[in-house]
Order: C-alpha cells, then structure tokens, then sequence
C-alpha cells in the first residue's frame, strides 16, 4: 500500500485528514492517536501488529518543540509506516501524549523509556514510571536543557 493509499484509508475510515512528509512519515496530532491507532491496529489492510520502535527527539528549547517517531510493521503486509508527532515543549510540565500501550504491548517499554530520558507524559499508561534511571533522580538525561547534577546520595556524577 502506497503512503496515498494509506493517507485515503485513514480519511475514508476515521475522517482525520493526514499529510506526509518528504521522507513518507504521517504527521498527526496527540489528539488524533486515540482514533488513529486502533484503525492501525485492526483494519484487515493495515494491521500494523508490530510498534517496533518509539523515538523521542528534543527539538531544544530554542524550538519549544519535541517529537516522537512511532515506527510500525505490519507482519501479514509486510509493511513499515513510521508517524511524526510534534509536541509543544512546555517549561512548567511535561508534554503529554495518550498512551497506545493499551493496544500494542510493546509500547509500555516504549513509552516508559521516554518518560525517563525526555520527560514525555503518555497520559493512560498503566505503569509510567522509570525504567532506566532511579525513581529519585531529577530531570530527564536526554534533554537538551538538561544539566547533570554534581552530586547524587553523596557521590560525584561528574569527573574530575
């Protein structure tokens, strides 16, 4: 299936209006997971069975802005389709996003993994909380305004 025929589908059944960028990802929203991701999931032309990868990127906070890339494979279709979320990127909170950890197993792992390194909030997740740092630790390591403590539980961070 052709990334046009894909983009008329999701119209066609869902009547969210996608575009695509140069290098073939889906543009969508937050707002238009929800409904998007269950049609990804059980459409007998898609079923896109596979997350097999979600990245986060940090724009900086010159941008204000942070992404997402949720790369999909369909098994059956043998089919990737990679969708490009743009978030804001709020200096209060953290950005928020709906979890699809309800539907694709993986995305826990996932989404935890973001959480921890970017701060991205995936809004329903049954278990968000580290995976890779300490519970206690401040901060999200991969952001770009992210400055590294010099000290944690009395021992240096950093070397000398």
């Amino acid at each position: 299936m052709t990334i046009s025929e894909l983009l008329a589908l999701i119209e066609q059944e869902t009547g969210l209006v996608l575009e695509s960028n140069a290098q073939g990802q889906v543009l969508v929203s937050p707002e238009s997971l929800p409904v998007l991701a269950p049609l990804l999931w059980s459409h007998p032309s898609l079923y896109f069975d596979q997350l097999s990868c979600l990245t986060a990127i940090d724009l900086g906070p010159e941008k204000a802005g942070m992404e997402l890339v949720y790369t999909f494979y369909s098994l059956p279709h043998q089919q990737t389709l990679h969708l490009l979320l743009t978030l804001p990127r709020p200096e209060a909170a953290l950005p928020k996003v709906p979890s699809l950890s309800g539907i694709w197993k993986t995305a826990d792992w996932h989404e935890r993994e973001a959480y921890d390194l970017m701060g991205i909030e995936f809004e329903g997740h049954p278990d968000l909380r580290r995976i890779l740092m300490p519970e206690d630790w401040e901060g999200h390591p991969l952001r770009k305004d992210y400055v590294e403590p010099d000290r944690y539980h009395g021992l240096n961070t950093k070397r000398e």
